[in-house]
């Protein structure tokens, strides 16, 4: 074969190598797996209010499962965060117009305070910590695009207030250790109506949700 034939010839085309595993986006299903497990391991006594408090903070600022996996190196492998799975719905929200709803919104107070109220679009997931501090998420006035929202509140020598509408449906999945996880359970008559889930746990603080007397949604299905 002459020079001018090599000179020809196409170029090979190499194949991208994978992100590394750690380099993957973690989501929220999967700061949820390490905070459940962080939490386990407070109440097993593995670690201090204190390293909990820390770790958990740093769970809800993380962007890759490789920022998560320290967190929980220390504990038993059995529990250790599981790889990443497919997304529960509520990681990837879809509007009726098949367009993704926007990403989960994080409230943090240490040693001071965070507020979320008035008029605000709802993320179908928010996540509220607090350390020596305190959070107000007031959702009476704010207009929500999604019927199941679903708030994640951590309380740490802290408090995490949540009012909602008086027709909503308001559940709770949250424990209190030495803290109270106080939610006023409610069924809203109307199916259409929209669906608040309060989880989490309080540690020397408290969570408190309740409807606030005199603030409703006009229209239910429109969440307004």
């Amino acid at each position: 074969m002459d020079e001018s034939s090599r000179e020809k010839r196409p170029p090979v085309q190499l194949e991208k190598a994978a992100p590394a595993e750690t380099a993957l986006r973690a989501s929220d299903a999967d700061r949820d797996r390490t905070a459940d497990i962080l939490r386990e391991a407070l109440g097993e006594g593995r670690i201090t209010a204190e390293e909990h408090a820390e770790r958990i903070g740093a769970v809800y600022q993380a962007r890759t499962l490789g920022e998560l996996e320290p967190l929980t190196r220390d504990l038993p492998i059995a529990s250790r965060p599981a790889p990443a799975a497919a997304a529960r719905p509520y990681d990837a929200p879809v509007r009726p117009g098949g367009a993704a709803a926007g990403a989960a919104e994080n409230l943090i107070a240490v040693f001071g305070g965070a507020a979320r109220n008035g008029r605000w679009r709802v993320p179908r997931r928010i996540n509220a910590f607090a350390l020596f501090g305190g959070v107000e998420i007031d959702l009476t006035e704010a207009v929500f695009e999604q019927q199941e929202i679903v708030i994640n509140a951590t309380a740490i020598f802290g408090g995490v207030e949540i009012k909602v509408p008086e027709n909503v449906t308001l559940r709770s999945t949250g424990t209190g250790i030495f803290g109270g996880f106080e939610v006023k359970s409610s069924e809203a008559p109307d199916e259409s109506a929209p669906v608040v889930t309060v989880m989490g746990f309080a540690v020397f603080g408290g969570v408190e949700a309740k409807p606030k007397r005199g603030k409703r949604l006009r229209n239910l299905r429109a969440g307004t």
